[in-house]
């Protein structure tokens, strides 16, 4: 009995110090003013997953041929798709909370146990519920009864909690090595399956397959409920050994210098002070692990968001081809340029050396990521030749991301004060919590030009939105000096916090 009173007892102080986390966070107080804008797009989330709920209400009312469960359970294979892949943004991993704890003298799997207890138990799996609740209360307890009611939201509850920790499982693989995402890959392949295989192959064929589920858990089948018990105990008991390796891998692990011939880019040696800190991105990105693989999932997603938009009819629709298209040039900027300044801060003494080394620093990065719009440029050429973009809509789009997306992510400079290591990835502090400020902005530039070139084209049509999006965009690239040197100024007044924030986050 002891024994069990001293680990629920360490239970609760880890819980008490990951709550205690985010309020010593050095990006708390921005955290804080950005949490209420972020808390404002939850809630618009949570109505559309009412409202989801509603419509799938109404369309189970009107099915001949599935009850009310097994249409829901017919969908599960999106929902836990789309759970999976939105928990990068929201849920971080075990491994990247347990370093302070490596040398005090509790059970080596202590703290993992507790943080996977804290991701079973946390509020987020019961997000869905928005969606299920109106759902049940429309279409299935009247028709199946409030046992079956019970069962559904109880199954659906065991398969999003299973599914949090083949997340976990996932992303802690998937930081060791970008190779882990194979496996992702292959699971949700064979998922997916009847979509694809077989010669009554097609998405009805998927949502029948997983009906069946429908069939089994309201009726409260026990084999069914003791298969999904199986695979989350499974799933918890390989979770917890990958971590803990993982992490005492990483712990223990020496570093290897390797001697090997560096390219000296001396094409960047013609523009001066700023190719050096061109050189230095680019050196970055090569040598660095951590920004390496961010900078080849932007890469990757690039090149299969072009594919996708260009030779299929996925996103055939006007509203979907600008969404695409704007994502694809932000990508970038999203995934690296937003988190402006963290590397660095690794060794931001360093660049305080001199007085206007910031202002070179990032006109190279402005200079560099500009050039990256190349990418996604060339790659959705396809695009104009089947028709679904025009050439004025591409080269409007990538100036306004060249110019005011770009602006938008800079910002961030000013206020970004948690460094983010080059090569640790599990155990580095830099991992530990979201900045939801970054989140918001990020926010403003998938959503706000959308609108923008919306109400254009409703007041002016399509040529002339357009128009004046490329010159917009272009003011803005002429104009970087001004607004870079805006950024700097604002900087000087925050060095010192910027400073210390940077220092004890590393």
């Amino acid at each position: 009995m002891a024994s069990h009173t001293s680990r629920y007892s360490l239970y609760r102080a880890l819980r008490q110090h990951l709550k205690l986390a985010d309020r010593r966070n050095v990006a708390f107080e921005q955290n804080k003013a950005a949490k209420y804008i972020l808390y404002i797009g939850v809630a618009f989330v949570i109505l559309y997953l009412m409202m989801f709920g509603v419509i799938f209400a109404l369309a189970a009312n009107d099915s001949k041929w599935l009850c009310a469960s097994e249409l829901m359970y017919g969908l599960s294979p999106l929902i836990l798709t789309v759970d999976f892949f939105v928990r990068f943004i929201v849920q971080q991993t075990p491994t990247q909370l347990v370093k302070p704890y490596s040398l005090l003298p509790i059970s080596k799997f202590a703290c993992i146990d507790c943080f996977i207890a804290n991701s079973v138990l946390s509020l987020g799996n019961l997000t869905w519920f928005a969606m299920f609740i109106p759902y049940v209360i429309m279409a299935v307890i009247f028709s199946e009864g409030v046992l079956a009611t019970i069962g559904f939201l109880f199954g659906f509850y065991l398969l999003i909690i299973i599914n949090s920790q083949w997340y976990s499982l996932a992303r802690t693989l998937i930081n060791t090595h970008i190779a882990w995402w194979a496996l992702p890959a292959a699971i949700y392949a064979v998922m997916f399956s009847p979509w694809y295989i077989g010669s009554g192959a097609g998405f009805e064929r998927l949502c029948d397959t997983y009906a069946h589920l429908g069939e089994w858990l309201p009726g409260w089948n026990i084999l069914a409920y003791i298969c999904l018990f199986a695979l989350l105990a499974l799933l918890i008991f390989i979770n917890r050994r990958v971590q803990y390796r993982q992490i005492w891998e990483e712990l223990g692990k020496v570093e290897q210098t390797k001697i090997r011939h560096a390219s000296k880019l001396a094409f960047f040696n013609r523009f001066g002070e700023t190719g050096e800190y061109l050189k230095l991105e680019a050196k970055s990105i090569m040598r660095n692990k951590n920004l390496r693989k961010t900078f080849i999932f932007a890469g990757i997603f690039v090149l299969i968001i072009s594919l996708i938009v260009s030779y299929t009819d996925v996103y055939s629709g006007e509203y979907m081809t600008i969404f695409w298209c704007i994502y694809n040039f932000a990508i970038f900027g999203a995934m690296i340029l937003v988190k402006v300044m963290c590397y660095e801060g690794n060794y931001i003494e360093c660049l305080m050396i001199h007085k206007e080394n910031i202002i070179s620093l990032l006109s190279a990065k402005f200079y560099f990521y500009c050039a990256l719009l190349l990418i996604p440029f060339i790659l959705m050429i396809p695009t104009l030749i089947t028709g679904k973009c025009t050439l004025l809509m591409l080269l409007g789009v990538m100036m306004f991301t060249a110019g005011v997306v770009h602006c938008l992510f800079f910002q961030m400079a000013v206020y970004n004060k948690q460094t983010i290591p080059l090569n640790t990835k599990l155990i580095g502090k830099g991992g530990m919590e979201n900045n939801y400020l970054q989140i918001v902005v990020e926010m403003i530039v998938f959503i706000v030009p959308i609108i923008l070139i919306k109400v254009l084209e409703a007041l002016f049509g399509s040529t002339a939105a357009y128009t004046i999006i490329l010159c917009i965009g272009i003011l803005f690239v002429l104009g970087h000096p001004l607004w870079i040197r805006n950024i700097y100024n604002r900087m000087q007044k925050r060095r010192y916090v910027n400073l210390e924030g940077f220092r004890s986050s590393r």
